[in-house]
């Protein structure tokens, strides 16, 4: 069977772990004062790798839990893949320098294409791209502002000026429990050929069965899971499933 990645979401604001629901910073649910102690929960609890968003750095535009972000990659083995307030090459190196194994650009790629495509060119499987669709377009600044273009067109152009990996958010899910919104993951899977990781309302474990089935036969590698961990309707067994 195919490998398949359960990724916890550790999502960082003013030092402490927290979940927002759909992305509004008004609805922000704070799960723990101590985010070093829930990167070694998950990481013993047999998750493959954490996703760690600053998301200080993604309202400031930079990033702004360095310390924070190098501390957690200090204190567990498995890697980290880490977005927020990258805008430049120089929070890109500095988040690499921090430990992060991975960079997430979401913002920056749908201000300045070329830029975006110079890093994935340069950097490589280092850097990912943060597809965050919001009605049914790329969501930029903390998913407040909505470019003027199709999410799937927005993904070829990226991936044609070299984007090696997507990961992609529905926005209207994340945070709701809702479950997973499968046709839009579909047609993404169906437009681009690189790995793909999935987020954005996952529930329980039905939606983990579907999306594992999903990646049997296309470029899907894993989903990130958020709310539903810290919640318990998902249980952290699920974090050690390999395929």
């Amino acid at each position: 069977m195919k490998s398949f990645e359960v990724i916890p979401a550790i999502d960082l604001r003013e030092g402490c772990v927290v979940r927002l629901l759909q992305g509004d910073y008004a609805y922000a649910t704070r799960y723990h004062d101590d985010p070093i102690a829930v990167a070694q929960h998950w990481a013993q609890r047999g998750a493959p790798r954490l996703h760690v968003v600053d998301l200080d750095g993604a309202q400031a535009g930079e990033p702004v839990q360095l310390a924070l972000i190098q501390r957690i990659a200090q204190a567990v083995e498995i890697p980290l893949q880490v977005g927020g307030g990258v805008r430049t090459e120089t929070h890109l190196q500095q988040l690499l320098r921090a430990g992060a194994e991975r960079v997430i650009l979401g913002t920056v790629a749908v201000q300045d294409p070329e830029f975006a495509g110079w890093v994935f060119q340069r950097y490589g499987e280092r850097v990912a791209l943060a597809l965050d669709v919001k009605a049914g377009a790329p969501a930029a600044h903390g998913w407040q502002a909505v470019a003027d273009m199709p999410y799937l067109e927005f993904a070829q152009q990226m991936v044609q000026r070299g984007a090696r990996r997507i990961v992609f958010t529905q926005v209207e899910r994340d945070g709701t429990l809702q479950g997973v919104e499968i046709e839009p993951l579909m047609s993404l899977l169906k437009t681009v050929s690189v790995p793909v990781l999935a987020s954005g309302g996952i529930r329980d474990e039905a939606d983990i069965r579907v999306l594992r089935a999903l990646a049997q036969s296309t470029s899907l590698e894993g989903v990130i899971v958020g709310k539903a961990l810290y919640e318990g309707t998902l249980g952290d067994e699920w974090l050690r499933v390999k395929g």
